[in-house]
């Protein structure tokens, strides 16, 4: 009977706590093997990574954390802050589900959340493609040291590759350019990229997203660009 009350006292306890949890965005999880940490939501504030939120878990593997947001931003969840203990995920209104392993923290993370969440899972699918083969480039130039006719066709295919990401990446954002994930790529993807591929993104914008976090500061990039110019 002891045992009953206890665990009934727990359970009263656990549920007092995710009551107290507000905000406009929820994300809860399991970290699967963690038996003590902090973990922390963070996000970025200019240039610097803040904490909006935070618990600290001892011997439990769920967790609850919340903040406020006006528009869908990247999130971090952060384990003890450490640099390797870092799950990156497109933050929105509702609720976002995180499930991950503490030996293989981002690595295993499974993130469901909504729209822009999907969209960057499926932009990484592709996008990790093209990585993998301009490593196969690096490593083939590393390789032809000395060979000049071999080191120029292979730095013109990595170009090439370049290339074809940039415009993937710009017919991505204009795919879903009335999701807030289209102005990020641009300024995460493509702010090196000729100044008519961050154009063409912009303008092809909804009212709505351009009136976001990442819409309007897209469009102070674009101008500062333009004013060097």
């Amino acid at each position: 009977m002891k045992k009953i009350i206890i665990s009934l006292c727990a359970s009263l306890m656990f549920m007092a706590c995710g009551e107290d949890k507000k905000g406009s965005m929820l994300v809860t999880g399991e970290i699967k093997g963690l038996k003590k940490g902090t973990l922390y939501l963070q996000k970025m504030k200019d240039t610097l990574l803040i904490s909006v939120d935070s618990v600290t878990l001892d011997g439990a593997e769920t967790f609850s954390l919340s903040d406020e947001l006006e528009s869908p931003e990247i999130y971090f969840l952060s384990l003890d802050n450490a640099k390797d203990k870092q799950i990156a995920f497109f933050g929105d209104k509702g609720t976002i589900q995180i499930q991950t392993r503490l030996d293989k923290f981002d690595f295993k993370a499974v993130v469901q959340g909504k729209k822009n969440q999907k969209l960057l899972n499926e932009y990484k699918e592709m996008i990790t493609k093209f990585r993998d083969k301009n490593l196969d480039f690096i490593k083939a130039e590393f390789e032809t040291k000395g060979d000049t006719a071999k080191m120029d066709s292979v730095q013109k295919l990595a170009n090439n590759l370049l290339r074809r990401r940039y415009f993937y990446t710009t017919n991505f954002a204009v795919k879903n350019s009335d999701a807030e994930i289209a102005p990020y790529l641009a300024l995460t993807e493509l702010y090196d990229a000729n100044i008519r591929l961050l154009d063409t993104i912009n303008n092809s914008l909804t009212k709505e997203v351009k009136a976001s976090k990442y819409g309007l500061r897209l469009e102070e990039y674009i101008t500062e660009i333009k004013n060097r110019e």
